[in-house]
């Protein structure tokens, strides 16, 4: 069974499923759209162009019907619904083919993509949490996949765990209609900054004025300035002190209620944006509650056509599971014009490579497929040595972005445990662990922690070779590893952007289809020839 699927609002992507197995996922904000983007017209025309037969079934996710009911076109399914009676279902002809319509709820597109995707075999009993910006709930499956609502445990837990970013900040609009979707993973970065565990009784009156209110507005800004932090700057140590303490009670909240009410040592499989908070997912896996933990690559949004589209293989066929890999993007286009004038071309090996790294150069490295999801896992992404802070300093100037950002470690799997604790396969950059050594400053954060992700030949095989490779030269098989990105837009997949970015970021170059490309006016190459 062919099955294409949509997910319409942002962070909007498209899947493909073909007899069990992920063919494709595309994401709207990738090749240098804006992030965040919903689906667009060029998106289904770039689908369309990598298909060549009629799908099965075409799905679409759903989303808020706002405060209004639906009248007129009702394909989609409302935002929340956990029932199989809340699936709609009909035939329409399609270019000549009869094809089905199906559409299920926002909320089991979440469910359904972590269980599909996990290790977890079908008939297997499970929790569920699904936190982002708007459902904050546990669920338990049962062997049959029949899903119960056992709590909803805070509503709207991500649009309340970013708020504080919006009140200290003073460019923040206090009167816009959203929060801004890329203040978590800030904020999720200054919270380690905190010192502090114990609130002030300024901090907890603002804290429970946050967390009580039945739902977040923007408007609720107008109440808070006299309140502590109000437009004090994402700079002041008191409010990263706070930082800390508000993320840990967001994430208390939810496990005193696990604690309290899921007994059954289950797996717990975890969907939603919150599910990209790297210190929330190791501290599960810390709680010892759960059999084990599985977060998706996808957790948030991006993740959503994949679940609408196993929602429906597990509909027609009884099959909820997919075979999938990381890797599931689209191959970079190559066939650009850039100006060759600016650029040294030399033969790629890893050899050569890892030596220009070791000299703090700094390259885009571009292989394959891009990942999908919104972490670079080497297929797109920026590396350079991770030894030195002016690396962390220049790659954040680069990247132009707040210098209290870390920048994550990628990692050859055997050595994980030596340089960072962590002794199993973490593929994903979805967990945080201890920095073993003081040597790796450019990826450890402030609190020592870091956002690893670990290599086999398996996951990764070029960049597998590429971590012997430098670890043969420098005794350390780790680089840096941060997404390649103009601010504000997705991966970069295109060899014009790609030049365009080198040139205006100052890289040093970059390594894409045997070749290193290296800029002939970057310092980092001219010392480099010296040496």
């Amino acid at each position: 069974m062919n099955i294409l699927s949509f997910n319409p609002g942002h962070d909007g992507s498209i899947a493909y499923l073909k007899n069990n197995k992920l063919i494709f996922s595309i994401e709207a904000e990738k090749n240098s759209n804006y992030r965040y983007s919903p689906i667009s017209s060029h998106d289904v025309f770039r689908t369309l162009s990598e298909m060549n037969e009629i799908p099965d079934v075409i799905c679409t996710g759903g989303w808020w019907p706002r405060e209004e009911p639906i009248i007129g076109f009702s394909q989609h399914v409302g935002y929340r619904g956990i029932e199989k009676s809340s699936i709609t279902i009909r035939k329409q002809q399609m270019l000549g083919k009869e094809v089905y319509f199906f559409s299920s709820s926002h909320e089991r597109s979440h469910l359904l993509s972590a269980f599909g995707m996990s290790n977890l075999p079908k008939g297997s009993p499970f929790y569920a949490l699904i936190w982002e910006g708007a459902i904050g709930a546990f669920y338990e499956v049962d062997s049959a996949l029949n899903i119960k609502l056992i709590s909803d445990v805070l509503n709207e837990p991500g649009n309340r765990y970013t708020s504080i970013y919006g009140l200290a900040d003073p460019s923040f609009p206090k009167n816009a209609p959203f929060s801004r979707f890329s203040d978590a993973g800030k904020l999720m970065a200054l919270s380690s900054f905190s010192k502090r565990s114990i609130p002030t009784i300024e901090e907890e009156k603002l804290m429970n004025f946050l967390l009580d209110s039945s739902h977040v507005q923007l408007s609720l800004y107008d109440d808070l300035e006299n309140a502590p932090y109000y437009n004090v700057g994402v700079e002041d140590n008191e409010f990263r002190n706070f930082a800390g303490i508000f993320s840990d009670r967001v994430f208390d909240i939810f496990y005193q209620f696990a604690k309290a009410n899921l007994k059954k040592k289950l797996p717990l499989v975890i969907a939603g944006g919150c599910g990209l908070n790297c210190d929330w997912n190791s501290k599960w896996k810390q709680t010892g509650l759960f059999s084990e933990i599985f977060v998706p690559p996808v957790a948030n949004d991006s993740g959503s056509a994949i679940g609408t589209a196993i929602d429906a293989q597990f509909y027609f066929t009884g099959t909820p599971k997919i075979d999938w890999d990381v890797y599931s993007g689209q191959h970079f286009d190559v066939d650009c014009n850039i100006n060759l004038d600016e650029y040294d071309i030399l033969e790629a090996n890893n050899e050569k490579v890892a030596k220009m790294l070791a000299d703090d150069m700094i390259l885009a490295w571009i292989n394959g497929k891009y990942e999908i999801g919104p972490r670079a896992l080497g297929n797109r992404s920026i590396i350079a040595a991770p030894f030195n802070e002016s690396i962390k300093t220049r790659l954040n100037e680069i990247k132009q972005r707040e210098q209290f950002r870390p920048i994550a470690p990628v990692c050859l799997e055997e050595d994980a445990t030596r340089w960072f604790g962590c002794n199993h396969p973490s593929p994903y950059m979805l967990y945080t662990y201890i920095a073993k050594t003081d040597a790796l400053a450019a990826v450890t954060h402030v609190n020592k922690t870091a956002r690893i992700q670990t290599v086999s030949p398996v996951s990764n095989q070029n960049l597998y070779n590429l971590l012997e490779a430098f670890k043969k030269l420098t005794g350390y098989g780790v680089l840096c590893n941060t997404s390649l990105n103009f601010n504000g837009r997705g991966f970069i997949n295109k060899l014009d952007d790609l030049s365009l970015y080198t040139i205006q970021h100052k890289l040093d170059g970059f390594v894409v289809n045997g070749k290193i490309y290296v800029l002939k006016s970057s310092k980092y190459y001219q010392d480099h020839l010296k040496k």
